[in-house]
């Protein structure tokens, strides 16, 4: 369903806080976050660049400083949800998506 280029992905209902969720938007698994921290979704890659795997769904959430992250599962390197951007090594970052609550749906910029 698309609406002024904006993609629905799931309801808001499917999402736990600080639990992850996976979405295929335009071929491109994406890892969706509500943080309990904060009062906004993130949405990045769920491909982790340096186990080479689609796992960062299954991050853990936290922060470091002031930046809110996500530890991919395999090798633990902590990715800021705003930016991509990995902390440990400023080398690699995750793609990073626009998204929004509309009418109950979770949308991605298409």
């Amino acid at each position: 369903m698309t609406t002024n280029n904006w993609i629905t992905v799931c309801n808001e209902s499917d999402l736990t806080a600080d639990t992850g969720l996976c979405a295929l938007h335009n071929g491109e698994q994406v890892a969706i976050f509500k943080p309990a921290l904060a009062d906004e979704l993130y949405a990045v890659s769920n491909f982790d660049p340096f186990g080479k795997a689609n796992v960062m769904s299954r991050g853990i959430l936290g922060s470091i400083g002031e930046s809110l992250v996500v530890a991919s599962p395999l090798y633990k390197q902590h990715f800021d949800l705003k930016t991509g951007a990995c902390l440990e090594d400023d080398s690699e970052s995750l793609k990073t998506y626009q998204i929004r609550i509309e009418a109950g749906q979770v949308q991605l910029l298409a």
